[in-house]
């Protein structure tokens, strides 16, 4: 997409996988919708959860942990509670130590995404914190998800 296009909601077949968040009530500001800091937490439980349920992805013991160094989202329509959001995945870059996800947001059922954006992760070594290859069990995942 160049610098000056508008962005898009996108719909349902741009993600490859989807898990369904349930919304709280402390989610919901003032103005009667969810609140835009907890379409970040969503992202991050999408992305660290799939990767948890697949084995890719060892939070306690792994020899790498993955860092986040870049968060972004477009917002298109509210969300509120009560209701279920679907969180759409893909991987839209695999590098050497870095992955780019693209994640859509959801309302339960509906054809375009209410918000959608992306979040970088860059895996570690745990102990030095510095950048690592990804795992071949982690590369392997995500690949079917790219």
């Amino acid at each position: 997409m160049n610098a000056s296009a508008r962005p898009q909601a996108q719909p349902r077949d741009h993600y490859r996988v989807f898990r369904s968040i349930g919304t709280r009530w402390m989610d919901n500001d003032v103005y009667g919708h969810v609140n835009n800091v907890v379409y970040y937490s969503w992202f991050d439980t999408a992305v660290n959860a799939w990767l948890i349920e697949r084995g890719a992805l060892d939070i306690h013991g792994g020899s790498v942990i993955g860092l986040v160094i870049e968060t972004q989202c477009n917002y298109f329509a509210p969300l509120s509670f009560p209701q279920t959001v679907e969180a759409g995945l893909r991987v839209a870059h695999l590098g050497s130590s870095s992955v780019r996800y693209e994640v859509g947001l959801f309302a339960q059922g509906e054809p375009l995404a209410a918000a959608c954006g992306h979040f970088v992760h860059v895996y570690v070594d745990r102990e030095t914190r510095r950048p690592a290859p990804l795992p071949e069990v982690l590369k392997t995942t995500l690949q079917t998800i790219a």
